[in-house]
């Protein structure tokens, strides 16, 4: 029979649950701790993930390590030890700190010990009486039943191949599935205090590394870089796009996808996905909270752990309109106090999230006014809510002005690639999926790799990006006015002046900013905070230092309240003032926005 590891605290290690009677058991095993004579391990691969059944002396204990908590395993061989290490080969089994293994095929191994190591590598959702949080958790199942490591090694592929199939969702067989495609992701490395590709390489690669997840790693040089790589390349060649960062880098990612011409397309067959190393992360706070993930910041598993597994979710986003621009939004249109806020602390942004509450201090001593009307389609009725059906075909969008150009003279040319026949067969822009693009995969331009993943050198000739000839903003079209018509009549209208306008679609827009407690990331439902002036200072401070508890949204009194929405207009007077869409600077004057639900495919933790 094959026995474990000895030193492996099973029980120490995994969940409290119950085995449930009905799962099914795809391979299960007896393991023998020979240190304990009365005691073995009953270890079983079932659909709720790994079954460990200790018995001791007539009783038994059985506790579970959830699938959803597993994100890989490997096959390992024990490692030659050095002459006088101490060790004595024929030892029935070595001490865990003794023990040391490697790859398979690497030319260190221990001809002696026919045994075949497999490691399991799990993140352990841990409860206490306040915080919950992941515990790294690495289980070792040693194989040696036959007298050869050839078969031993074959009974420890079996349980590795299984195990993947089940953490895909794949039809389980013995031979494990392949998927050639890698994560596609692009980090700013000036995101919040400037450590994100540190993070990214200590807390999110070994995770990837450990469920076999290969990626393109693309570090973004300047503004709108994202923007412009998505739009330029063959996206299609990746499983998912990864933006690392704070929300600016997403809001790049979503804008470089909608100035597709086959945005539809690229957008239902390429997730995506965000790693928080800003000083918002308003999404990224969002997705934990609603699926139950513990978010501690610059503690990167639980969203780490949703590249792995590539479960995804559909996202509401929000067509913004402006005098001379057309964008998308996945957070928050913002005008006034907290835009102000926003946009005026990114001078200190060394300090991470702390600009934000100095200030907020600042803004609130020196309070200012705005003058405008402020528009908007109210939802009346939350639970019966008609959902807008995304177009059929693809739509272009046009401003009031018609500033932007027509989609038929966009060219798209590859900046990896110079072979004339790519130009050539540029013009032929009316295909809704470009497959003739070529991969930016540039071997060339890669100074790390690991795994078969890909660190793309921030000063590589080879990486610069061409744009389009012309750039044009695409994606479903508008339901409303333009922005300069009158609006329909049963639309709410208020005038006067304003302390702060906030609209936001998602649950958090900052990491301690429960700004809509209600919403869903798919509900079709836009949550607009209205401040009024007349309010006290000691009343905006209060809403400031409560934000992370929400209670703000139950409030409707003379000067502050919370109104669903589907659409609405903000008309700023004056020229003195900021607007912000996902924390981003834009134009200031009208501005209007209409929520269409479930464009977006998002890439969420597994909770099921």
């Amino acid at each position: 029979m094959a026995d474990s590891q000895q030193g492996v605290d099973v029980p120490g290690v995994v969940n409290g649950n119950n085995s449930d009677s009905r799962e099914h058991v795809y391979l299960q095993e007896t393991f023998y701790i020979l240190s304990k004579k009365n005691s073995v391990f009953r270890v079983r691969l079932t659909s709720k993930g790994l079954s460990l059944i200790k018995e001791t002396d007539g009783s038994s204990k059985e506790q579970t390590i959830l699938l959803r908590d597993i994100v890989g395993s490997k096959c390992m061989r024990s490692k030659r030890r050095r002459p006088g290490a101490g060790s004595c080969v024929c030892s029935s089994l070595v001490r865990p700190d003794q023990l040391k293994v490697v790859d398979e095929n690497s030319g260190d191994l221990d001809e002696n010990d026919i045994s075949a190591y497999l490691y399991i590598y799990a993140y352990i959702l841990k409860h206490s009486r306040r915080t919950q949080k992941r515990e790294r958790t690495t289980i070792t199942l040693r194989f040696r039943s036959y007298d050869k490591y050839e078969d031993n090694n074959k009974e420890a592929q079996k349980w590795r191949a299984t195990l993947k199939c089940l953490i895909g969702g794949h039809p389980v067989t013995y031979t494990p599935p392949i998927n050639e495609k890698k994560l596609l992701v692009l980090l700013n490395p000036k995101s919040g205090t400037g450590k994100a590709r540190e993070l990214f390489q200590t807390k999110v690669a070994p995770i990837l590394q450990e469920a076999e997840v290969p990626y393109d790693l693309h570090v973004t040089k300047y503004a709108q870089y994202a923007r412009e790589f998505v739009r330029t390349r063959n996206i299609y060649s990746w499983r998912g796009i990864v933006a690392v960062g704070g929300d600016g880098v997403l809001f790049e990612v979503l804008n470089g996808m909608f100035e597709r011409l086959d945005w539809q397309q690229a957008l239902s067959e390429v997730p995506l996905a965000i790693v928080p190393c800003g000083s918002g992360n308003g999404l990224a706070k969002t997705i934990c909270h609603q699926f139950n993930e513990p978010y501690i910041q610059q503690n990167l598993i639980g969203l780490s752990m949703a590249l792995a597994r590539g479960k995804t979710t559909p996202l509401d986003v929000v067509r913004i309109e402006t005098k001379t621009k057309i964008m998308f939004s996945f957070l928050t249109v913002g005008w006034g106090l907290v835009s102000d806020i926003d946009i005026e602390s990114e001078r200190i942004r060394a300090l991470g999230g702390q600009r934000f509450a100095l200030y907020a201090l600042a803004r609130i001593l020196g309070l200012r006014k705005y003058k405008g009307v402020v528009s908007y389609a109210r939802i009346k009725d939350l639970s019966n809510l008609p959902k807008p059906k995304m177009p059929v075909t693809l739509s272009h969008s046009v401003s009031q002005d018609g500033a932007l150009d027509s989609p038929d003279a966009e060219t798209y040319i590859d900046c990896d690639d110079r072979n004339s026949d790519l130009y050539s067969n540029a013009v032929h822009t009316r295909r809704q999926r470009v497959d003739s693009w070529h991969s930016v995969n540039s071997r060339r331009s890669a100074f790390f790799s690991t795994r078969g993943s890909e660190y793309h050198s921030v000063t590589s000739d080879n990486s610069e990006m061409r744009s389009p000839i012309h750039v044009c903003m695409h994606g479903p079209a508008s339901h409303l006015p333009s922005l300069m018509s009158q609006l329909p009549s049963h639309w709410v209208k208020e005038e006067g002046e304003f302390i702060m306008v906030h609209v936001a679609y998602e649950s958090y827009i900052g990491e301690d900013f429960l700004f809509a407690p209600q919403s869903q990331m798919s509900d079709g439902i836009m949550w607009m905070l209205i401040i009024k002036a007349g309010i006290s200072r000691s009343q905006l401070l209060s809403f400031l230092l409560n934000a992370d508890q929400g209670l703000h949204a139950e409030l409707n009194t003379e000067y502050i309240k919370m109104v669903p929405v589907s659409a609405f207009r903000i008309v700023p007077e004056g020229t003195e003032g900021k607007l912000t869409v996902d924390g981003e600077l834009v134009e200031y004057g009208p501005i209007q926005a209409e929520i269409f639900p479930n464009i977006v495919n998002l890439i969420v933790p597994d909770t099921q």
